[in-house]
């Protein structure tokens, strides 16, 4: 591992700050300004501009921006010029489920790419680092057709989770009432991510992606 491609890799305090900033801070800044006495309406769109906003300024600084970040800050774009245009604070509320629905097709979609979405997601986290022997992710998706079958399953996995999950949170912001649904789907993103990552870490044990990661399975194969 070169000490480029080293420090390439998510860490996990750039993580955390990228949680704060996108989730905590947008539900913090939604029901700060309505203790202030802010209408809903504008409430939800300071905490919808603020990732856009942190998106724009990252374009700025280094005139480049991550595929999913310029992804996520579109999406989000497009639905607050909807839902100005509509005047309904259901619609904004509902945002996120159109976001996360439409990442769910993307993800889905992958699945006969080339290469699977989840698989370039995992790379940067997994490769080198778990369970590994120094093989590159490269020559074991040329070499054995188990790893791409287990990254497009996976990916199909993601792809349903992140369905189901836009649906609940659609449902939320046209059902419930409009101050709970923020907070409510707040909680919703960690419950999805600890069941996906679950459901897959089973998965990625049963398929064998550890023993293919860390060369048991090509040494089984040469004795």
């Amino acid at each position: 591992m070169t000490a480029l491609g080293a420090s390439r890799r998510p860490s996990g305090r750039r993580l955390l700050l990228g949680v704060v900033r996108d989730i905590v801070v947008p539900i913090a800044l939604y029901y700060g300004l309505r203790a202030a006495g802010a209408g809903v309406f504008v409430a939800l769109l300071a905490g919808a501009f603020l990732p856009a906003l942190t998106t724009a300024v990252q374009w700025l600084r280094t005139r480049s921006l991550e595929g999913m970040a310029g992804f996520v800050a579109g999406i989000m774009l497009l639905g607050v010029a909807a839902a100005l245009v509509s005047g309904s604070p259901r619609f904004l509320l509902a945002k996120d489920g159109w976001l996360t629905g439409v990442a769910g097709l993307w993800f889905l979609i992958s699945v006969r790419a080339r290469r699977p979405l989840l698989f370039h997601g995992g790379r940067p986290f997994l490769e080198g680092r778990w369970r590994s022997d120094g093989t590159s992710w490269d020559v074991l998706w040329e070499r054995e057709p188990a790893f791409r079958r287990i990254w497009r399953v996976s990916t199909a996995i993601w792809g349903v989770a992140m369905l189901l999950d836009a649906a609940v949170r659609v449902v939320m912001a046209y059902c419930l009432p409009v101050d709970l649904v923020p907070g409510l789907g707040a909680l919703l993103w960690p419950v999805t991510l600890v069941l996906l990552q679950l459901v897959n870490g089973v998965y990625y044990e049963v398929a064998g992606l550890w023993r293919l990661t860390s060369g048991a399975a090509a040494r089984s194969a040469d004795g």
